[in-house]
């Protein structure tokens, strides 16, 4: 289908259900992109012609891929990168070495020329930066332990991309080089090699200027202007201008603009960089998961599925038991050594870039170039998929080991009247002072680890899952007046109420809430006795503030309980607009000034006749 309109709906529509249904099934959203690739390309609907006009859209929104890693350098302080040197040369450097010499050896033992074989390994030791960084951040592992040295890994494979590049027409060993598309050549290609490397840290140097005296003041410029649109063109401009100097001297683009992104990344402008670029990111990343789909050469795969399969699993498998090694040496559980292996066990798409440049330098075949391609592009579809099946199959089961003994649950022989279900750093203290109080609770926890380490303290803590209800029973929810939620999830909260609501009507039900908006879940539901965790603390806290500042003390601690009782009610009135962001502003900003008007008044006369012998008091009370 041609015109620009016209093929736009066709990718916008494809994306939209095909994400969408991976989103239902409980995929990541990667899949959905590519299977929308496959079903636009050119062995299904067809509105991709050729694998070739699917590698053209790939290499367009590979700046997706760039963009990306400007962002994650905007999160990352330099004094943090450096922080991670041990996980770029030592972990990321291993794999890179490791699995690009076992490649190697598979290929020599296959008959395969040296020369092609070096190339061979090399390019598919790389990983796909796109995949592994979307998926990370869409789980939220980023910040995990796993996260960090699948991070490491990638941004190795980022700078190992210029040796590379740089190794691969001396492989082309006898060979007439023709045809080489400005894609893979640079200015510096007719420079001697010292001049070329001279010109690389050139370029890096000037990335380096232009981050710390260049940008900021750029940025500041547009930011006086006042107008949006202008500070998202600058923004763009930044990330292009370095992409593009980095492919002049013949750099990898993510890695130059990565690099930019951690200069910027203690600028005032940082948070507005991230919120500006983000849709551009998402949007030209989902383009390019959907052209790799589109590339995938099915004719090839139904010549000699067997053979192309067997090749896919053969790198996978490789790939994947090199980094479960590296994994074991940094002492990962096995859930996270499994995602950490699995989840990098993919070619790169900068892969396709190399197979290009080497077919070019007459290294590889045609036939070959295909092949790999299409070896390629498959490992990038079966990634998410495995990692999927993982997740919903063995990580389930290595993440909580004790469900499968659900019907295990300890006997519980004490009935009390009070039932606390969940006992970590919330629930501990609320048993505690009940403890000290004379009152004593059946308390529920499904930590293993941590009940044995209540029941070392002293601590009568049952294991079994509150949500269950023939363990309520059996902890005496019939005869009980009071049942207490204390877990940090409001979805358990949710279904231990509905529970208690059928099953034990007689039980009064005290739920935590994490925050504002739990707490509006909660109250939609009908519950009213809602305690959220940090509300009395940061009352408490501005008590003494205003204490220490020489406010009388029972003035306000009177206040600090008017507060909190009229913040109680505001949060009944604001749950009706909390889907109209715009209402629920306009009725939080007034609900602020009411209170402020209530308790302003008394809060501006310092000094209360009353209030002294409470004062005293407390002067004593310190003085203990």
């Amino acid at each position: 289908m041609e015109g620009f309109f016209a093929q736009s709906i066709i990718y916008i529509v494809s994306a939209i259900v095909c994400v969408l249904i991976t989103k239902r099934l409980g995929m990541s959203s990667i899949l959905g992109y590519l299977f929308a690739g496959v079903l636009i390309g050119p062995y299904l609907l067809k509105f991709i012609s050729n694998e070739r006009d699917g590698q053209d859209i790939m290499h367009g929104t590979e700046f997706g891929v760039v963009m990306m890693l400007f962002l994650i350098g905007l999160e990352l302080e330099p004094k943090n990168l450096w922080k991670m040197k041990d996980l770029i040369l030592k972990i990321g450097l291993s794999q890179v070495l490791v699995t690009s010499a076992l490649l190697f050896g598979v290929a020599i033992a296959m008959g395969v020329q040296w020369n092609i074989g070096l190339a061979v390994g090399l390019s598919m030791a790389l990983s796909s930066t796109a995949i592994v960084l979307q998926s990370l951040k869409e789980k939220n592992q980023l910040d995990n332990k796993e996260g960090k040295m699948s991070f490491g890994v990638l941004l190795m494979q980022d700078i190992a991309v210029i040796p590379i590049l740089a190794i691969l027409p001396l492989l082309a060993i006898g060979q007439e080089v023709t045809g080489i598309s400005q894609d893979h050549m640079n200015f510096l290609e007719d420079f001697p090699g010292w001049l070329q490397t001279l010109f690389i840290f050139g370029a890096i140097g000037v990335v380096i200027l232009l981050g710390r005296y260049a940008f900021g003041p750029l940025l500041h410029l547009v930011v006086k202007t006042r107008l949006r649109e202008l500070f998202v063109a600058a923004a763009l401009l930044i990330v292009t201008g370095i992409a593009f100097l980095m492919e002049f001297v013949g750099l990898s683009p993510a890695l130059g603009t990565f690099l930019a992104g951690v200069i910027l990344a203690n600028s005032p402008y940082k948070h507005a960089l991230e919120t500006d670029l983000e849709p551009f990111k998402g949007l030209l990343l989902g383009l390019f998961f959907m052209a790799v789909g589109a590339t995938i050469n099915f004719s090839l795969i139904g010549a000699d599925p067997v053979k192309v399969a067997a090749l896919t699993l053969g790198v996978m498998a490789v790939k994947a038991l090199v980094l479960f090694g590296i994994g074991r040496t940094k002492n990962l559980s096995t859930k996270e050594n499994l995602n950490f292996a699995f989840g990098l066990a993919q070619v790169s798409e900068f892969s396709f870039v190399t197979y290009s440049f080497a077919f070019q330098l007459n290294v590889f075949s045609k036939e070959l170039t295909d092949l790999l391609m299409a070896v390629t592009a498959l490992s990038m579809t079966l990634s998410p998929i495995l990692m999927t099946v993982l997740e919903k199959t063995i990580f389930k089961n290595l993440e909580k080991p004790i469900e499968n003994k659900k019907n295990e649950a300890d006997h519980i022989d004490s009935k009390n009247q009070v039932i606390l279900v969940g006992f970590g750093n919330f629930g501990s203290t609320i048993g505690r002072f009940l403890r000290a109080n004379g009152v004593e609770a059946t308390i529920l926890d499904s930590d293993p680890e941590r009940i044995e380490n209540l029941r070392k303290m002293g601590f009568n803590v049952y294991f079994g899952d509150g949500t269950r209800v023939d363990l309520l029973q059996s902890a005496g929810a019939e005869n009980a007046k009071i049942l207490v939620s204390a877990i940090d999830s409001t979805e358990h909260s949710k279904r231990i109420f509905k529970i208690c609501q059928e099953h034990f009507p007689n039980l009064e039900v005290l739920l935590r809430a994490r925050n504002r908006f739990d707490a509006y879940e909660l109250l939609e539901m009908g519950i009213h006795n809602i305690y959220r965790e940090h509300l009395d603390t940061s009352i408490r806290m501005g008590v003494d503030v205003l204490t220490k500042l020489g406010f009388r003390a029972y003035t306000i601690n009177r206040l600090a309980r008017q507060f909190r009782d009229y913040d109680e009610q505001a949060l009944k009135v604001l749950v009706k607009y909390k889907n109209n962001k715009n209402e629920y502003i306009s009725k939080v900003k007034k609900e602020i000034e009411i209170q402020e008007a209530m308790l302003g008044g008394e809060l501006s006369k310092k000094f209360s006749l009353n209030d002294h012998a409470w004062d005293s008091d407390q002067m004593k009370e310190k003085k203990d």
